[in-house]
């Protein structure tokens, strides 16, 4: 059984592959370095294709469907999973026999993620994502999925800036790659929740999530911490400590993580303009959204709608 980290030609040398191509589609498979590779995959609306893969290596796998449709079969477990159109998906495998069928009309993106290239990167904390799945890696699971969320506008930046980077024959391809890509794991690892044991009690549990719902229905006009108490039927100081007890965040940041993850995703759309979508999440003035989001995502949000 191959490894399939260990393919290239040198072991370690960044290497493009073509590992189908008729006419206009292609599934392209690119070893960034020893330990990261990702496949580019477009098929046209005739064609579907299959990709086997069997391997005893511990990996986190990120499947991203910009559009069509991807089906992962575990064969180990017989277990399937429907990836659609707009999504992007966390896996966890310590060993593979999976099976990638690959729908009609389908542009997708899959990064392999090995777990010797995380190990990098760990803290020895157990609050950090990368310590969390590389934990998981060790394990005996076949697969596992971590979360699943919708494509934001800066998930499909970064994604074409890592093919352009791949496709680009100047000097130093394999370091801007990687680089990008290290850009797009930071990206999509931070969008993990990871349900950490709750220290709460029931009372506090239930007054942090019925704030945490109401801040989410009310983006455009968020509530003061006064008024939220007053609808959590609470005071603001257990309001506030309740909140962070049970998500290890404070309300303000929380505020803003969530609207500037709603601004990234109606960016994608690309149906609204930046003083529109500033607007739809709550800022008055253009320029501290602008600020605001490229502080949070080291882009500014006219950079994301252009493209």
């Amino acid at each position: 059984m191959d490894s399939f980290f260990f393919n290239t030609v040198n072991n370690r040398s960044y290497n493009a592959t073509k590992l189908y191509q008729k006419e206009e589609e292609y599934i392209n498979r690119v070893d960034i370095s020893n330990g990261l590779v990702f496949f580019d995959i477009s098929l046209c609306q005739k064609f579907k294709n299959s990709i086997n893969i069997n391997n005893l290596d511990r990996m986190s796998i990120i499947p991203v469907v910009l559009k069509g449709s991807v089906h992962i079969t575990d064969l180990t477990t017989n277990k399937q999973y429907q990836l659609a159109k707009n999504s992007t998906t966390v896996f966890c495998s310590s060993r593979q026999n999976l099976k990638l069928d690959i729908g009609e009309d389908t542009k997708a993106f899959v990064l392999f993620i090995s777990d010797f290239f995380l190990k990098r990167y760990l803290l020895d904390n157990h609050e950090e994502v990368i310590d969390y799945i590389y934990t998981l890696l060790q394990d005996e699971i076949s697969l596992k999925k971590v979360s699943t969320s919708h494509i934001d506008a800066l998930s499909e930046y970064l994604i074409k800036e890592i093919i352009d980077a791949s496709n680009n024959n100047s000097l130093m391809r394999s370091i801007k790659t990687e680089h990008k890509t290290l850009e797009f794991l930071i990206h999509r690892f931070s969008q993990i929740d990871l349900n950490l044991p709750l220290v709460a009690n029931a009372e506090e549990l239930e007054i942090a999530q019925k704030a945490k719902d109401i801040l989410i229905q009310n983006l455009q006009n968020t509530p003061t911490i006064k008024q939220l108490a007053r609808k959590c039927a609470t005071n603001d100081f257990k309001l506030k400590n309740c909140f962070k007890k049970v998500f290890q965040t404070t309300i303000y940041s929380y505020i803003q993580k969530i609207k500037m993850e709603e601004a990234n995703l109606l960016l994608r759309d690309k149906c609204l303009n930046i003083g529109e979508i500033a607007s739809k999440v709550g800022y008055k003035h253009q320029g501290n959204f602008s600020a605001l989001f490229y502080k949070t995502y080291g882009i500014y949000p006219k950079d994301l709608l252009k493209k």
